[in-house]
């Protein structure tokens, strides 16, 4: 069996990438896709993603619960932030929550027309690539980066990513953004936090207090679980 892999550093490029039958797998490690998959494994009922947060305040006047960030800092109106730590099981179990940040969700919105999109973190790369493995022929790997900027970590998730494809099957590499994000994640897999400290990112993390996340962040397989985009109902849900 091969698998066909390509890496989009940013949702700006990614009408470039696009093709029919497309696994997407969105990332955004810093933060909001890792919070994702904090919130299901704590019993998240459902997760709605939107771009706008005018939107977002609608639902939360109608009742919703609200995850809301921009430029790292949680949203006035919000329930929560863009924190994994945030939504534990005793405010999420149960709930469908509206969620929308700065960059992940904009990625969201920007393949929400693949013909499957998954949620990926660092937290939940070995069930990811299972899931890859049993159902795609193809996987573009969406890095939400940072307003339309490319990013380190979203980088070296893609190249983790790749290498532990590569050592259950054989990967085409579909172009060089692939090699790039691969020989990135070898320079950076022994220490990746002390590889990330001089990023961008890190550093507004730092500046806005949520230091503590970035370590969680890059825990490998702390959940079990991959969020799956319905097109249907527009929400994202765990497939058991």
């Amino acid at each position: 069996m091969k698998i066909s892999v390509d890496i989009c550093f940013s949702p700006a490029l990614y009408p470039f990438y696009q093709k029919e039958n497309d696994t997407v797998i969105v990332v955004d490690i810093f933060r909001a896709t890792t919070t994702m998959c904090a919130a299901f494994h704590n019993g998240a009922a459902a997760i709605i993603p939107i771009a706008d947060i005018e939107l977002a305040k609608k639902y939360k006047s109608e009742g919703f619960l609200v995850g809301a960030e921009r430029k790292t800092r949680r949203v006035e109106f919000a329930d929560f932030g863009n924190s994994p730590f945030e939504y534990s099981k005793e405010k999420v179990s149960g709930r469908e929550i509206v969620f929308t940040t700065t960059n992940g969700t904009r990625a969201i919105e920007a393949a929400k027309d693949s013909d499957r999109l998954f949620i990926g973190a660092f937290s939940n790369i070995d069930a990811l690539i299972d899931k890859c493995l049993a159902t795609a022929e193809r996987i573009v790997v969406l890095c939400a980066g940072w307003n339309n900027k490319v990013n380190i970590e979203d980088t070296l998730f893609g190249g983790a990513l790749v290498e532990k494809l590569m050592e259950k099957t054989e990967v085409v590499f579909e172009s060089d953004a692939v090699r790039m994000a691969l020989q990135l994640w070898n320079l950076a897999k022994n220490d990746p936090i002390k590889f990330v400290k001089s990023s961008d990112h890190y550093k507004r993390l730092v500046d806005n207090g949520v230091e503590s996340d970035a370590a969680f962040c890059f825990m490998e397989n702390t959940v079990s679980v991959v969020p799956v985009y319905d097109k249907i109902t527009q929400k994202l849900r765990v497939n058991e």
